[in-house]
């Protein structure tokens, strides 16, 4: 579709619109995945296996989120 026929579409109110995009290719900004390797004491993986599985998740994804809501608390606080 040209560019043209897409703006005439977003003006008219096409109510759907992204189902005339390709989204196949489509990435997230400043989202790409990058493994490290990081070395826990024995009582950090037991606690951290306690939480994930008291909250169901991964013990990946509890370091995740925790990580991530220490680094917004830390950006917020010094921009």
């Amino acid at each position: 579709m040209k560019a043209a026929k897409f703006d005439r579409l977003v003006d008219e109110g096409e109510e759907d619109i992204v189902s005339h995009l390709d989204l196949s290719q489509t990435k997230r900004a400043r989202h790409e995945q990058k493994r490290v390797n990081v070395d826990f004491p024995v009582w950090m993986i037991e606690s951290l296996d306690r939480e994930a599985s008291r909250l169901g998740v991964t013990r990946q994804s509890i370091i995740k989120i925790w990580l991530a809501e220490r680094l917004e608390h830390s950006c917020a606080a010094h921009p």
